[in-house]
Protein backbone atom coordinates (compact mmCIF):
# COMPACT_ATOMS: atom_id res chain seq x y z
CA UNK A 1 0.00 0.00 0.00
CA UNK A 2 1.40 3.16 -1.01
CA UNK A 3 1.85 6.05 1.65
CA UNK A 4 -0.67 8.70 0.96
CA UNK A 5 0.39 11.90 -0.18
CA UNK A 6 -0.05 14.01 2.89
CA UNK A 7 1.17 17.61 3.11
CA UNK A 8 3.04 18.11 6.52
CA UNK A 9 1.95 21.57 5.87
CA UNK A 10 -1.51 22.17 7.18
CA UNK A 11 -1.69 26.15 5.71
CA UNK A 12 0.53 28.39 4.85
CA UNK A 13 -0.12 32.45 6.10
CA UNK A 14 2.70 34.39 3.63
CA UNK A 15 6.36 33.21 4.51
CA UNK A 16 4.87 31.47 7.44
CA UNK A 17 4.40 27.24 7.46
CA UNK A 18 1.36 26.15 9.84
CA UNK A 19 2.48 22.63 10.41
CA UNK A 20 -0.12 19.23 11.08
CA UNK A 21 2.68 18.32 14.08
CA UNK A 22 2.12 21.79 15.98
CA UNK A 23 -1.46 21.64 15.57
CA UNK A 24 -1.46 18.62 16.91
CA UNK A 25 0.85 19.84 20.21
CA UNK A 26 -1.85 22.26 19.96
CA UNK A 27 -5.39 20.66 19.99
CA UNK A 28 -3.87 17.64 22.41
CA UNK A 29 -2.89 20.55 25.55
CA UNK A 30 -6.48 22.57 24.63
CA UNK A 31 -8.10 18.96 24.67
CA UNK A 32 -6.75 17.99 27.41
CA UNK A 33 -6.85 21.51 30.00
CA UNK A 34 -10.35 21.50 29.13
CA UNK A 35 -11.10 18.07 30.07
CA UNK A 36 -9.25 18.11 33.50
CA UNK A 37 -11.17 21.15 34.69
CA UNK A 38 -14.30 18.82 33.65
CA UNK A 39 -13.28 16.45 35.53
CA UNK A 40 -12.41 18.93 38.46
CA UNK A 41 -15.74 20.34 37.96
CA UNK A 42 -17.25 16.73 38.75
CA UNK A 43 -18.47 16.88 41.60
CA UNK A 44 -19.74 13.40 41.43
CA UNK A 45 -16.25 11.63 40.44
CA UNK A 46 -15.02 12.71 43.57
CA UNK A 47 -17.17 10.56 46.10
CA UNK A 48 -17.33 13.73 48.62
CA UNK A 49 -13.82 14.45 48.99
CA UNK A 50 -12.45 18.04 47.98
CA UNK A 51 -11.01 17.95 43.76
CA UNK A 52 -7.11 18.24 43.79
CA UNK A 53 -7.66 21.32 42.08
CA UNK A 54 -9.79 24.36 41.29
CA UNK A 55 -9.82 25.89 38.01
CA UNK A 56 -7.63 29.07 38.52
CA UNK A 57 -5.16 26.10 39.68
CA UNK A 58 -5.62 23.95 36.74
CA UNK A 59 -4.89 27.36 34.63
CA UNK A 60 -1.82 27.98 36.32
CA UNK A 61 -0.50 24.23 36.12
CA UNK A 62 -1.08 24.15 32.46
CA UNK A 63 1.23 26.93 31.51
CA UNK A 64 4.01 25.31 33.03
CA UNK A 65 3.49 21.85 31.90
CA UNK A 66 3.75 23.45 28.11
CA UNK A 67 6.87 24.30 28.75
CA UNK A 68 7.81 21.18 30.28
CA UNK A 69 6.03 19.40 27.40
CA UNK A 70 7.93 21.37 24.60
CA UNK A 71 11.69 21.74 26.85
CA UNK A 72 11.21 18.51 27.82
CA UNK A 73 10.51 16.38 24.51
CA UNK A 74 13.37 18.32 23.16
CA UNK A 75 16.34 17.77 25.72
CA UNK A 76 14.72 13.85 25.88
CA UNK A 77 14.91 13.54 22.27
CA UNK A 78 18.98 14.99 22.36
CA UNK A 79 19.83 12.71 25.29
CA UNK A 80 18.48 9.34 24.65
CA UNK A 81 18.06 9.59 21.11
CA UNK A 82 20.87 11.85 19.01
CA UNK A 83 23.26 12.38 21.91
CA UNK A 84 25.98 13.21 19.41
CA UNK A 85 24.40 16.01 17.97
CA UNK A 86 24.81 17.87 21.43
CA UNK A 87 28.38 17.73 20.69
CA UNK A 88 28.78 18.38 16.86
CA UNK A 89 25.70 21.33 16.70
CA UNK A 90 24.07 22.42 19.72
CA UNK A 91 22.18 25.12 18.52
CA UNK A 92 20.13 22.10 16.83
CA UNK A 93 18.25 21.53 19.89
CA UNK A 94 16.80 25.01 19.87
CA UNK A 95 15.52 23.62 16.26
CA UNK A 96 12.70 21.32 17.11
CA UNK A 97 11.13 22.09 13.64
CA UNK A 98 13.76 19.65 11.80
CA UNK A 99 12.24 16.84 13.85
CA UNK A 100 12.76 15.34 17.26
CA UNK A 101 10.98 15.27 20.46
CA UNK A 102 10.85 12.27 23.32
CA UNK A 103 8.26 11.67 25.09
CA UNK A 104 9.89 9.93 27.77
CA UNK A 105 11.76 13.19 28.11
CA UNK A 106 8.62 15.31 28.34
CA UNK A 107 7.39 12.99 30.83
CA UNK A 108 9.82 13.15 33.21
CA UNK A 109 9.93 16.92 32.77
CA UNK A 110 5.86 16.68 33.36
CA UNK A 111 6.70 14.60 36.70
CA UNK A 112 9.26 17.23 37.75
CA UNK A 113 6.97 20.28 37.31
CA UNK A 114 4.61 18.40 38.55
CA UNK A 115 6.18 17.82 41.93
CA UNK A 116 7.04 21.07 42.26
CA UNK A 117 4.18 22.95 41.56
CA UNK A 118 2.96 20.73 44.50
CA UNK A 119 5.87 21.53 46.98
CA UNK A 120 5.68 25.68 46.04
CA UNK A 121 1.90 25.04 46.97
CA UNK A 122 2.51 25.18 50.65
CA UNK A 123 3.80 29.03 49.95
CA UNK A 124 7.50 27.55 49.88
CA UNK A 125 9.81 29.88 48.14
CA UNK A 126 10.73 28.88 44.82
CA UNK A 127 14.16 28.20 45.29
CA UNK A 128 13.75 26.45 47.93
CA UNK A 129 10.90 24.11 46.87
CA UNK A 130 13.52 23.51 43.09
CA UNK A 131 16.02 21.70 45.92
CA UNK A 132 12.83 20.02 47.71
CA UNK A 133 11.90 18.20 44.49
CA UNK A 134 15.76 16.48 45.08
CA UNK A 135 15.19 16.05 48.60
CA UNK A 136 12.90 13.81 49.00
CA UNK A 137 13.52 13.22 52.90
CA UNK A 138 12.22 15.94 54.03
CA UNK A 139 8.51 16.64 55.40
CA UNK A 140 7.61 19.25 53.52
CA UNK A 141 8.71 17.84 50.25
CA UNK A 142 6.64 14.25 51.92
CA UNK A 143 3.74 16.36 51.98
CA UNK A 144 5.00 17.67 48.08
CA UNK A 145 5.01 14.48 46.80
CA UNK A 146 1.74 12.81 48.39
CA UNK A 147 0.18 16.04 46.37
CA UNK A 148 1.98 15.48 43.05
CA UNK A 149 0.24 11.79 43.39
CA UNK A 150 -2.96 13.21 43.30
CA UNK A 151 -2.36 16.07 40.82
CA UNK A 152 -0.89 13.16 38.38
CA UNK A 153 -4.08 11.44 39.33
CA UNK A 154 -6.18 14.48 37.39
CA UNK A 155 -3.90 15.02 34.62
CA UNK A 156 -3.15 11.33 33.38
CA UNK A 157 -6.55 11.20 31.98
CA UNK A 158 -5.84 14.10 30.01
CA UNK A 159 -2.54 12.94 28.75
CA UNK A 160 -3.73 10.22 26.01
CA UNK A 161 -5.36 13.82 23.93
CA UNK A 162 -1.73 14.92 23.26
CA UNK A 163 -0.50 11.29 22.47
CA UNK A 164 -3.28 10.48 19.94
CA UNK A 165 -2.70 13.43 17.94
CA UNK A 166 1.00 13.90 18.44
CA UNK A 167 0.93 10.04 16.50
CA UNK A 168 -1.41 10.76 13.73
CA UNK A 169 0.69 13.93 13.28
CA UNK A 170 4.03 11.17 13.25
CA UNK A 171 2.21 9.44 10.75
CA UNK A 172 1.09 12.50 8.03
CA UNK A 173 4.65 13.17 8.65
CA UNK A 174 5.90 9.83 7.33
CA UNK A 175 8.29 9.75 10.42
CA UNK A 176 8.47 6.88 13.22
CA UNK A 177 7.53 4.23 10.87
CA UNK A 178 7.79 0.51 11.56
CA UNK A 179 9.14 -2.56 11.12
CA UNK A 180 8.79 -4.66 7.57
CA UNK A 181 5.57 -6.74 7.35
CA UNK A 182 4.12 -8.93 4.37
CA UNK A 183 0.87 -7.81 6.35
CA UNK A 184 -1.93 -6.40 3.37
CA UNK A 185 -1.62 -3.07 5.15
CA UNK A 186 1.66 -2.54 5.36
CA UNK A 187 2.68 0.70 3.74
CA UNK A 188 5.59 1.41 1.43
CA UNK A 189 6.98 4.79 3.23
CA UNK A 190 8.83 7.68 1.13
CA UNK A 191 12.15 7.56 3.13
CA UNK A 192 12.01 4.09 3.97
CA UNK A 193 13.03 1.99 1.76
CA UNK A 194 11.16 0.16 -1.02
CA UNK A 195 9.61 -2.57 0.97
CA UNK A 196 5.85 -2.56 3.10
CA UNK A 197 6.28 -1.46 7.25
CA UNK A 198 3.69 -1.15 9.78
CA UNK A 199 2.20 1.73 10.45
CA UNK A 200 3.23 1.83 13.52
CA UNK A 201 2.25 5.75 14.54
CA UNK A 202 -1.49 4.41 13.86
CA UNK A 203 -1.07 1.36 16.24
CA UNK A 204 0.49 3.92 19.05
CA UNK A 205 -2.07 6.22 18.13
CA UNK A 206 -4.76 3.54 18.70
CA UNK A 207 -3.30 2.36 22.04
CA UNK A 208 -1.55 4.68 23.39
CA UNK A 209 -4.08 7.48 22.37
CA UNK A 210 -7.16 5.88 22.09
CA UNK A 211 -7.19 3.14 24.14
CA UNK A 212 -5.57 4.28 27.22
CA UNK A 213 -8.24 7.32 27.22
CA UNK A 214 -10.90 4.42 27.26
CA UNK A 215 -8.99 2.52 30.45
CA UNK A 216 -8.63 6.13 32.43
CA UNK A 217 -12.12 6.77 31.73
CA UNK A 218 -13.19 3.50 33.08
CA UNK A 219 -11.41 4.25 36.11
CA UNK A 220 -12.03 7.67 36.65
CA UNK A 221 -16.03 7.73 35.73
CA UNK A 222 -16.83 3.55 36.89
CA UNK A 223 -14.54 3.12 39.29
CA UNK A 224 -14.30 6.34 40.76
CA UNK A 225 -10.64 6.22 41.44
CA UNK A 226 -10.04 10.45 41.55
CA UNK A 227 -9.89 10.70 45.45
CA UNK A 228 -7.59 7.53 45.43
CA UNK A 229 -3.93 8.75 45.66
CA UNK A 230 -1.91 7.13 42.97
CA UNK A 231 -4.41 5.11 40.99
CA UNK A 232 -4.91 6.92 37.99
CA UNK A 233 -0.98 7.56 37.92
CA UNK A 234 -0.12 4.17 38.35
CA UNK A 235 -2.38 3.14 35.66
CA UNK A 236 -1.16 5.46 33.40
CA UNK A 237 2.23 4.22 33.73
CA UNK A 238 1.69 0.76 33.71
CA UNK A 239 -0.64 1.33 30.28
CA UNK A 240 1.37 3.79 28.63
CA UNK A 241 4.49 1.33 29.50
CA UNK A 242 3.21 -2.08 28.53
CA UNK A 243 1.87 -0.49 24.93
CA UNK A 244 5.29 1.01 24.13
CA UNK A 245 6.94 -2.25 25.32
CA UNK A 246 4.95 -4.17 22.70
CA UNK A 247 4.60 -1.89 20.11
CA UNK A 248 8.60 -1.13 20.00
CA UNK A 249 8.20 -5.15 18.33
CA UNK A 250 6.76 -3.38 15.22
CA UNK A 251 8.56 -0.09 15.45
CA UNK A 252 11.89 0.33 13.45
CA UNK A 253 14.62 1.39 15.65
CA UNK A 254 16.09 4.72 15.47
CA UNK A 255 18.64 4.65 13.20
CA UNK A 256 21.35 6.32 14.91
CA UNK A 257 21.20 3.51 18.23
CA UNK A 258 23.46 1.12 19.06
CA UNK A 259 22.17 -2.38 19.36
CA UNK A 260 21.52 -3.52 22.77
CA UNK A 261 21.23 -6.74 24.06
CA UNK A 262 18.26 -9.27 24.24
CA UNK A 263 16.52 -7.60 21.46
CA UNK A 264 16.16 -4.19 23.41
CA UNK A 265 15.16 -0.85 22.63
CA UNK A 266 15.78 2.26 24.03
CA UNK A 267 11.54 2.97 24.49
CA UNK A 268 11.43 -0.58 26.03
CA UNK A 269 14.70 0.44 28.55
CA UNK A 270 12.68 3.64 29.09
CA UNK A 271 9.04 2.31 29.08
CA UNK A 272 10.49 -0.98 31.86
CA UNK A 273 10.46 1.19 34.79
CA UNK A 274 7.19 2.61 33.93
CA UNK A 275 5.74 -0.30 34.17
CA UNK A 276 7.68 -0.96 37.46
CA UNK A 277 6.50 2.41 39.20
CA UNK A 278 2.98 1.76 37.62
CA UNK A 279 2.45 -1.57 39.20
CA UNK A 280 3.74 -0.18 42.56
CA UNK A 281 1.75 2.95 42.67
CA UNK A 282 -1.64 0.97 41.87
CA UNK A 283 -0.09 -1.14 44.82
CA UNK A 284 -0.43 1.50 47.42
CA UNK A 285 -3.25 3.03 45.98
CA UNK A 286 -5.13 0.02 47.88
CA UNK A 287 -4.01 1.09 50.71
CA UNK A 288 -6.68 2.89 53.53
CA UNK A 289 -4.70 5.99 53.81
CA UNK A 290 -4.26 6.34 50.20
CA UNK A 291 -7.89 7.78 49.95
CA UNK A 292 -8.87 11.30 50.38
CA UNK A 293 -10.39 12.65 53.71
CA UNK A 294 -14.30 13.22 53.11
CA UNK A 295 -14.91 16.96 52.61
CA UNK A 296 -16.39 18.74 55.54
CA UNK A 297 -19.73 20.85 54.82
CA UNK A 298 -19.55 24.21 56.76
CA UNK A 299 -22.50 24.95 58.21
CA UNK A 300 -23.79 27.91 59.15
CA UNK A 301 -23.89 29.04 62.86
CA UNK A 302 -27.08 28.97 64.82
CA UNK A 303 -28.07 32.31 65.45
CA UNK A 304 -29.65 30.96 68.76
CA UNK A 305 -25.97 30.11 69.99
CA UNK A 306 -25.08 33.81 69.89
CA UNK A 307 -27.92 35.95 70.52
CA UNK A 308 -28.27 39.91 70.17
CA UNK A 309 -30.10 42.28 72.07
CA UNK A 310 -32.61 42.49 68.93
CA UNK A 311 -33.15 38.65 69.88
CA UNK A 312 -33.82 38.62 73.19
CA UNK A 313 -35.96 41.57 74.35
CA UNK A 314 -34.82 40.83 78.06
CA UNK A 315 -31.46 41.94 76.86
CA UNK A 316 -32.12 44.91 74.89
CA UNK A 317 -33.71 46.11 78.33
CA UNK A 318 -30.56 45.79 80.54
CA UNK A 319 -28.40 48.58 79.50
CA UNK A 320 -25.32 46.58 80.64
CA UNK A 321 -26.22 44.07 78.57
CA UNK A 322 -26.62 46.29 75.95
CA UNK A 323 -23.38 48.36 76.84
CA UNK A 324 -21.66 44.61 76.30
CA UNK A 325 -22.67 43.74 73.08
CA UNK A 326 -21.99 47.38 71.70
CA UNK A 327 -18.31 46.69 73.04
CA UNK A 328 -18.13 42.93 71.41
CA UNK A 329 -19.26 44.52 68.01
CA UNK A 330 -16.13 46.76 67.72
CA UNK A 331 -13.88 44.16 68.43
Amino acid sequence: MPFPNFDPVMIHLGPIAIRWYAMAYIAGILLGWRYGVALARNAKLWGGTKPTLDERQIDDLVVWLVLAILIGGRVGYMLFYNTEVIWKDPVEILQPWHGGMSFHGAFIAVALVIIWFSISSQGIPILRSLGLVFTPWKPEARRGFAQALRIGDLTAPCAPFGLLFGRLANFINGELWGRPTTLPWGIIFPNAGPEPRHPSELYEAGLEGLGLFVILRIATHHLKWLPRRGANTGLFFLCYGLFRIALENVREPDRNMPTFPLGLTMGIMLSIPMVLIGAWLLWLSRRPDALAPQRVEETPLDPSLNPTPADVPELAADPFASSDYADESQH
